[in-house]
C-alpha cells in the first residue's frame, strides 16, 4: 500500500507538501491581493481574512507571508487578549504614519473564543475615527481553481514513484502459488516529500508523528517561517536588544583591572 497526500490543508505528517496545498494557497494569495485592490480608492481600510485549513495554520501563514498581513493567527501558535491588543496598536501607529491599508489572517480553527467575528468587532471599536474594518470569509472558493503547475508536477511525480514501487514490492512478496503476501512495515507507507526528496514512510511511524485529535503532525517545518510575519510588518514586538552591553564589558574590564 503506498498513500499519497492529497489536502489543501497540509496538514499530513511524513510530508512537506501535500497535492492540493499550493494550489490553494495561490487561491489565497490571489483573493487577498483582489481584496487589497477594491479598497484602492478608500482611504484606511483594514481588512480581516478567514482561511481554511481545519487546525493546521499553513494557509494562513503562508498566504500572509504572500499577502504582506500585518498578522496570521493560528492554532498552533497560542494567542491571548494582550496579543490582540498589541496587534491593534501596531495597525494604528502604522496607519497613523500613512499606511492606508491593512491585513489580518485568520486560521478558520485558530481559537474558538477568538472567533473572526471577534477580532473583526475588535479592531472596528478600536480603529473608530481612523480606520474602517471589513470582515472576508473566503470559504470554498480557497479549494477551486485550476491546479499550479507545482501540483501538477508533483502529482505526476509521486503516482509515478508509487506505481514502480508497487510493483518492485509484489515482485519481492509474491509466493510460488501467485499469491502476494507481505507482513512488513515497509509495505505500507506515505509517499511524500521531505526537504525536497522524495521518501516513502512506514504508516506505523507516521503514528508517532501525529496529533490525532486535532488531525496535524506534531511538528510542522513551517512554523520557523513565523517571525518573518512580524518581521516584515515591522511589528514593534521584534525589535528586542540582543547581544553585549558595551557597559556590561566596561565594568567587568574596570573589576578585572582592580
Amino acid at each position: 500500500m503506498v498513500a499519497i497526500p492529497c489536502t489543501i490543508s497540509n496538514n499530513v505528517p511524513g510530508t512537506d507538501f501535500s497535492l492540493g496545498c499550493d494550489t490553494s494557497l495561490n487561491e489565497i494569495a490571489d483573493i487577498c491581493d483582489r481584496i487589497k485592490q477594491s479598497a484602492t480608492g478608500t482611504k484606511r481600510r483594514v481588512f480581516v481574512v478567514e482561511t481554511m485549513g481545519g487546525y493546521c495554520g499553513y494557509l494562513a501563514t503562508m498566504s500572509g507571508l504572500a499577502g504582506g498581513a500585518d498578522q496570521a493567527y493560528i492554532f498552533e501558535e497560542k494567542f491571548g487578549i494582550k496579543d490582540l491588543q498589541e496587534d491593534v496598536a501596531h495597525m494604528t501607529a502604522k496607519i497613523e504614519d500613512g499606511v492606508q491599508r491593512g491585513l489580518v489572517i485568520r486560521n478558520e480553527h485558530a481559537n474558538s473564543n477568538y472567533t473572526t467575528d471577534f477580532i473583526y468587532q475588535l479592531f472596528c471599536e478600536e480603529g473608530k475615527g481612523l480606520f474602517s474594518c471589513r470582515k472576508n470569509v473566503l470559504g470554498h472558493m480557497q479549494q477551486g481553481g485550476a491546479p499550479s503547475p507545482f501540483d501538477r508536477n508533483l502529482g505526476t511525480k509521486l503516482a509515478t514513484k508509487a506505481v514502480v514501487h508497487l510493483v518492485k514490492q509484489i515482485h519481492e512478496n509474491i509466493r510460488a502459488d501467485g499469491t502476494v503476501y507481505t507482513n512488513e512495515a515497509d509495505t505500507a507507507t506515505l509517499l511524500g516529500v521531505v526537504r525536497r526528496v522524495s521518501k516513502f514512510t512506514p504508516v506505523q511511524e507516521l503514528a508517532k508523528e501525529t496529533d490525532f485529535e486535532h488531525r496535524i503532525p506534531k511538528e510542522e517545518w513551517w512554523l520557523k517561517l513565523r517571525p518573518l510575519l512580524r518581521i516584515m510588518s515591522k511589528h514593534e514586538s521584534v525589535y528586542e536588544m540582543q547581544g553585549i552591553s558595551v557597559e556590561d564589558i566596561e565594568k567587568d574590564y574596570d573589576s578585572d583591572m582592580g
